[in-house]
């Protein structure tokens, strides 16, 4: 797993096979979102529209938009709310301008109800349009625009002269007529171009009539995020974290899937590999206590990281996997034919793979088998924490069987080592797997049923000794 790439089936495993796990995660999440939503009441917002008439440029409307939301305007807003506890400091988080197309700038006011909501778009507006016509009214000069207005009128009594010289002039046709009248039009034209680009360098003229675009309308709605959303959004947070944290730990496994890995931790080779019928109960590792059984609560004792079980053949076709497995060991052999097979503990499959080769190796001598006498093996469950395996009697050597993707290489090499010490030489390997059991063609009673009953974890002896 941590070398294959993350795709939508193991997602799907993850799901399918911790189900439990995620979904007490995910009504964990949603209370944390309905906690969350408690601490945070709910929001309403609305906007009102201030229309700015005149031409302006873009800078010009961001600083309008800035002017909206200044202190001195929220806080003119706040003296004529008059809400009780509310500072201006306090609503000016709460309130946001946006200019936006056709010189149009948006208040938006949020407060814990409706009304208020409306009630502070509607009178941050209103401030808003009263403090800009103070700036344009605190920036016109009175004098200049005085001057301007005289002005204005002697280009109009220039005008007007104009008309009356350009009516006495020779009314022939001469050349010095048509000059005179051609020369007093020009002079005319230049007068109210100059007049016209006065008004235009006029800062304050068209700007200084903003309009607020009637009341704003009542939220009929909370703004986000909404109880509802923040309940989901906890939910989905936890379940996506879950998952993630499985794909993660399954990055980091260190525990060896590959037959070439596990053969060389343990130092030996492998033999081959034997089926056991996969059921719920051969994926859930015994244990006792009350940590085994939160886990086995919340379906964590079931592993998700390994493939699901291929179908298998029918019993008799087991059977003479295990039967052929002995064989190959009788002729590794030289005698005595007894070994001591090694299962760590814990490993459930490997027990019943084990179980099993002790049942088949009892029933007597293998006829593909090159030389005579039963053989005979010994099961014993050995813990990984501190292997211990018993010292060599008459035994040739140690089995280990173990089931591919349950150990580390470190777990492993301990098992080797205990090995060792009890010079107990390991002559094979044999893995395990589960496999999805079919129904039994024949009215016989299963071998798999007499291997159950065989008592697990003690001692087991097959043939004569």
């Amino acid at each position: 797993m941590s070398d294959d790439t993350i795709r939508l089936v193991t997602i799907g495993r993850i799901i399918r096979r911790r189900r439990r796990l995620l979904t007490i995660l995910a009504v964990v999440g949603a209370l944390f979102g309905y906690g969350t939503s408690l601490l945070f009441p709910p929001r309403y917002t609305t906007s009102a529209s201030v229309l700015l008439p005149g031409a302006w440029e873009e800078r010009e409307l961001l600083t309008q938009t800035e002017i909206a939301t200044s202190s001195v305007v929220v806080d003119r807003a706040a003296a004529t709310l008059g809400w009780p506890g509310v500072s201006g400091s306090e609503l000016q988080t709460r309130v946001s301008a946006k200019a936006s197309d056709g010189n149009i700038i948006k208040i938006s006011g949020t407060a814990d109800t409706p009304r208020r909501a409306q009630q502070l778009a509607d009178q941050v507006a209103q401030q808003f349009v009263t403090f800009a016509a103070r700036i344009v009214d605190a920036g016109s000069d009175p004098e200049a625009s005085a001057q301007l207005e005289e002005l204005q009128q002697m280009v109009v009594q220039t005008s007007r002269r104009i008309t009356e010289l350009a009516d006495a002039a020779d009314p022939g046709q001469t050349v010095e007529s048509v000059q005179t009248r051609t020369e007093l039009e020009k002079l005319r034209t230049s007068l109210q171009q100059a007049i016209h680009k006065l008004d235009q360098a006029d800062p304050a003229a068209g700007k200084a009539s903003m309009v607020v675009m009637g009341p704003a309308a009542r939220p009929t709605g909370e703004a986000p995020p909404t109880r509802t959303q923040l309940i989901a959004g906890g939910a989905l947070l936890f379940f996506l974290l879950a998952v993630i944290g499985h794909l993660t730990a399954a990055r980091m496994s260190r525990r060896l899937r590959t037959e070439p890995e596990i053969a060389a931790a343990l130092g030996a080779a492998l033999l081959g590999t034997v089926d056991v019928p996969g059921d719920r109960r051969a994926r859930r590792p015994e244990g006792r206590g009350p940590r085994a059984r939160i886990r086995r609560l919340l379906g964590a004792d079931v592993r998700w990281d390994m493939p699901a079980p291929r179908t298998s053949g029918d019993e008799a076709g087991r059977q003479i996997r295990y039967r052929r497995m002995c064989a190959r060991l009788q002729d590794r052999l030289p005698g005595p034919r007894r070994l001591l097979v090694v299962v760590p503990d814990g490993d459930d499959i490997a027990r019943r793979a084990a179980g099993q080769l002790v049942a088949e190796a009892g029933n007597g001598p293998s006829e593909s088998s090159s030389g005579g006498g039963n053989l005979a093996l010994r099961m014993v469950e050995v813990p990984v924490s501190r292997p211990l395996v018993p010292d060599r009697g008459d035994e040739s050597g140690a089995l280990v069987v173990l089931s591919a993707g349950s150990w580390t290489a470190g777990e492993l090499t301990g098992i080797a080592e205990a090995c060792a010490d009890a010079k107990q030489e390991i002559v094979g390997i044999v893995l395990a797997g589960t496999v999805r059991d079919r129904p039994a063609r024949s009215a016989g009673r299963p071998r798999d049923a007499a291997v159950r009953a065989h008592p697990s974890g003690a001692d087991a002896t097959g043939g004569s000794q």
